[in-house]
């Protein structure tokens, strides 16, 4: 369904987008035919915004991933390098909330952990909005920077790593089929001293999963 629903907003971003583009030809060979210079600005700005909202789309139609229209889990990590490398973990994490805030999209937090002196040794967010994973999936991997250490009184050039992960939130309505087929059900009976009733009744059931060898 929510598939479905992202596709119906692309054609019908698509049509929108067409039907304006056709107005706005018709409005720019009125303007030219009078000579209306007004009217030749305001079709122009509606061409300019056209444009950007061709560009939003074509964006769109690349993130065709099978997770890329969902949410992004992110984890930051400091690497090697104490408080230099804390303070870089930082300076990417604030980085990408203005980044997933300007994109109008919702920051949520889920772990933070503090940097001994300054930065951050480790943290987690959720960046919720229209393909955040497709968005942010190529950051994965670890980040470098190279600068002047403020945090070292000579002044010596330092190299600090930090890592960044970036996972899609997975849909919380997962339906597992089981065919019947594909179980077998054995049934028990207590043996010994008790009476008809403990020979005669199933007390105890095993179900076996064939391809997976799981038994409950």
């Amino acid at each position: 369904m929510k598939e479905r629903t992202s596709l119906s907003g692309k054609i019908d971003s698509f049509n929108l987008l067409s039907t304006d583009l056709e107005e706005n030809e018709i409005l720019l060979e009125m303007a030219i035919e009078e000579s209306d210079d007004d009217a030749r600005t305001e079709v122009s700005e509606k061409l300019i915004e056209i444009d950007e909202r061709i560009n939003k789309l074509s964006l769109d139609l690349m993130l065709s991933g099978k997770d890329d229209q969902n949410n992004a889990i992110v984890s930051i990590n400091a690497g090697a390098g104490g408080t230099e490398a804390q303070d870089w973990a930082e300076m990417l994490f604030r980085m990408y909330v203005r980044w997933v805030e300007r994109k109008g999209f919702k920051v949520n937090m889920v772990d933070f952990q503090p940097g001994e002196e300054a930065g951050i040794k480790s943290v987690t967010f959720t960046a919720n909005g229209e393909y955040s994973y497709g968005y942010l999936k190529t950051e994965t991997g670890v980040h470098r920077l190279v600068r002047i250490s403020p945090f070292n009184a000579s002044g010596k050039r330092h190299t600090s790593f930090a890592s960044v992960f970036v996972y899609p939130e997975l849909d919380k309505e997962i339906v597992i089929g089981i065919d019947d087929n594909d179980l077998r059900i054995d049934v028990y009976r207590a043996s010994g001293a008790g009476g008809q009733h403990v020979n005669k009744t199933s007390s105890a059931v095993r179900i076996t999963h064939l391809p997976s060898g799981i038994v409950v």
